[in-house]
């Protein structure tokens, strides 16, 4: 069985901002439904809303 190797060449592919975006997404509705509004739920949504943001940002200026 042969391993796939990652390519470190300093490039980021967009797709991981937006697959990280929708686990914060994911992590923050299951943090606001256990335990309510507090500040790690803001912290979740803001860090979603972020990486959403450079998705796009990435998206449109390559």
């Amino acid at each position: 069985m042969r391993l796939a190797m990652v390519n470190l060449n300093g490039i980021i592919e967009p797709v991981y901002f937006l697959l990280t975006s929708i686990a914060f997404i994911i992590l923050s509705a299951i943090h606001y439904t256990k335990v309510g509004k507090t500040i790690e739920t803001i912290y979740l949504t803001i860090l979603s809303v972020l990486f959403l943001i450079c998705y796009f940002a990435i998206i449109l200026l390559t």
